[in-house]
Order: C-alpha cells, then sequence, then structure tokens
C-alpha cells in the first residue's frame, strides 16, 4: 500500500515556515510516500505556491475561509481532520504550532500520535527520544490505522525547492467551533532571525548577570546575524524572556553555529542544542560540563571575550 501523507502547512498568512519543508523531508524517507501538503487560510494562494516549489512535494491543497486568519488549533483541526480522509499519515511540525494542533486532529481522528518523530523506519514503525534525549525509543503502530504525528524539526535538514505540485482547491464543510475565538497577540518583535530557524544562534546563562549584560551578545548576534537565547537559569533569573529559552523544556534547536556563553551545560540545555553542526563554548570555568560537548571552547571571562570577537567580525 502506498503511504499517503498530508502535512499540515505552518505558515503566518504570507510565508510558509520552514517547519513545513522539514516534515516534507521526514515523509520522503518512507519509499514511495505521496505527499500532500495542506494550507488552511483566510487566503491560502501565496503559501500554496510556496508549498508547490518545495521538492517531493505532489499537490497542496488549500482551505478557504476567513475564519483561518489567525491560527487557532481548535478551529484549523475539524478542517484538517475532514481533508484527512484518504490519507495513511498526517504530519505537522513538533513547534509550538503542531504541538496544539496535531493532537486535537488526533482527537478528531480517534488516531494514535506520535510526538517527536526523529526517524520513520517503516509506515508504521518510528523512532522519537526519550529521557532528555539520552535514549531512542522505537514505537510501533496498529497496522491498517491512519497515524498522526509530529516532526522533530532538529532531526531534518528542510527540503529544497524545484517543485512544481499542484494546487488544488479544497471543499471543506465542516462546522466551526464558536466557544474559542481570537482576541490578541503579544510577541516580542526583533530584527534578529527566529530562534528556531537561525542558521546561527548566540545563548547567555546566568553568568551575564543581568538583562543589561545580554545586550553584550544583541550587539555581537546583530554583527553575526544570529538569533539570541538563553539558558533556563537566565530565563528564571529575569535576563531574558521566556520565548528566547533554549532546552528540554524551551525550544530545541539545531543550527549551523551554537554560540553558549557563560552557559555550564546541564543536561535538560544540553539536550536543546545537541543537533547543532557546530557548538562553540565560552566560560571560565574550564571544568563546566558544555566543554564535553563543544567543538571549540574559550575559557575566560565573557565580559572581555566577547567584546574582542565582536572587534574581529567588524
Amino acid at each position: 500500500m502506498t503511504p499517503k501523507i498530508l502535512i499540515v502547512a505552518e505558515h503566518d498568512g504570507a510565508k510558509l515556515n520552514v517547519s513545513t519543508a522539514k516534515c516534507v523531508s521526514c515523509a520522503r524517507t518512507l519509499p514511495d510516500a505521496e505527499i500532500t501538503i495542506a494550507v488552511c487560510a483566510a487566503d491560502p494562494d501565496a503559501v500554496a505556491a510556496q508549498a508547490a516549489q518545495l521538492a517531493g512535494v505532489a499537490r497542496v491543497l488549500t482551505a478557504a475561509n476567513p475564519a483561518n486568519t489567525h491560527a487557532l488549533a481548535a478551529v484549523l483541526a475539524p478542517q484538517i481532520a475532514t481533508l484527512a480522509g484518504p490519507y495513511t499519515h498526517v504530519l505537522g511540525p513538533s513547534t509550538t504550532y503542531g504541538k496544539d494542533l496535531m493532537a486535537r486532529i488526533a482527537g478528531f481522528l480517534g488516531a494514535p500520535q506520535v510526538s517527536d518523530i526523529m526517524a520513520i523506519e517503516s509506515p508504521t514503525r518510528f523512532r522519537r527520544p526519550v529521557y532528555a534525549g539520552n535514549a531512542i525509543l522505537t514505537v510501533e503502530a496498529e497496522g491498517g490505522v491512519k497515524v498522526v504525528g509530529t516532526v522533530r524539526m532538529a532531526s531534518f535538514e528542510a527540503a529544497g525547492g524545484g517543485g512544481s505540485a499542484a494546487v488544488e482547491k479544497a471543499a471543506v464543510s465542516v462546522e466551526l467551533p464558536a466557544h474559542t475565538r481570537f482576541i490578541s497577540v503579544s510577541a516580542a518583535k526583533s530584527d534578529r532571525p527566529d530562534l528556531q530557524t537561525a542558521a546561527r544562534v548566540i545563548s547567555g546563562g546566568r553568568a551575564l548577570g543581568s538583562a543589561e549584560g545580554f545586550k553584550l551578545l544583541y550587539s555581537l548576534a546583530n554583527r553575526l546575524g544570529a538569533a539570541v537565547g538563553a539558558s533556563r537559569a537566565a530565563v528564571d533569573a529575569g535576563y531574558a524572556p521566556n520565548e528566547m529559552q533554549v532546552g528540554q523544556t524551551g525550544k530545541i534547536i539545531a543550527p549551523e553555529l551554537y554560540v553558549a556563553v557563560g552557559i555550564s551545560g546541564a543536561i535538560q540545555h544540553l539536550t536543546g542544542i545537541k543537533d547543532a553542526r557546530t557548538i562553540v563554548a565560552i566560560n571560565k570555568d574550564g571544568e563546566a560540563p558544555i566543554f564535553e560537548v563543544a567543538d571549540f571552547g574559550l575559557v575566560g571571562d565573557l565580559f572581555q571575550i566577547i567584546p574582542e570577537i565582536e572587534k574581529l567580525v567588524s
């Protein structure tokens, strides 16, 4: 039986999130998989055109509805569940968006969900991390049952372009809930790259001493075109906002370059960065655990080292 995979697109109404391209890469590991992307939006045409260009995508389904202006899981889930009928798998990203949405879809479909898929071994067999990434669990789903899954972003490269999938309008007739509605959104605005998709990330720990200390990192990040993250200790101390937290209870990332500044390297933090291509650690404690995973380490006072590095890249 040919696997037919429906991927739920993550987007902001105008631009497709790179998480969708990573879901495509995951789906393509299943031999002969037929991949469809579903785009739910008030006006899905622009996003659908971007999705159609992803290599390996056979077609794109669009569900246009004014109710889709804001991505509310309670509103999107019944629409995706309606579209999911002929598909063997329904995948979405293991991001805040996907974690909120995919569980609802699984509930509507009465289907099992496999979370944080890092590898697909067969249409029913999946691998996912457990115990903060210290062990890998193999999950076997019952044959003949539709599977809903979230894809671990750090485990896959984004699918490339060059595709030319057909874009089709889907007629979705389903009653949408009225008990959930959009009120407002409050989010930090920054000209720096998004933390979860940035190629370069600089993160600070409690050693920075204050929110003022983080300005050192912001300045260097601006020169490098990098996103800025923080350890849980720095967030708990109030030096950085919650959305900057990297680690097991924050964002799990896989940048090309990760620079850990004043971060000791607790296992919970390492869980969020261990898929980074190159890890650089700067810490005055030469025995800090972060040096055990770092590709390059520099022992010294960060308040002297960071300005010197900034001079070199200016």
